[in-house]
């Protein structure tokens, strides 16, 4: 897998992997290697997020505004 693929990219790739997965026609072994690249295409697409959310925490910080807490219930 490329390391310089976007999010959208790899969230594609990742959806026909789905797509391909959900088709009962494919062989185990076609299976376990989509499963794999899924796998490492969905750590890719988080990273890719979490790298943003820093990069927009970070700017709100600098611009004086409060960061929104996605965990906080309140």
């Amino acid at each position: 897998m490329e390391s310089n693929k976007t999010f959208e990219e790899c969230l594609t790739e990742l959806e026909t992997i789905l797509k391909s997965l959900e088709n009962r026609d494919i062989t185990l072994e076609e299976a376990v290697k989509g499963y794999t690249e899924g796998l490492e295409l969905s750590k890719k697409c988080f990273e890719i997020l979490n790298s943003n959310e820093k990069l927009v925490v970070s700017k709100m910080t600098e611009s004086g505004l409060e960061a929104f807490d996605a965990n906080n219930n309140n």
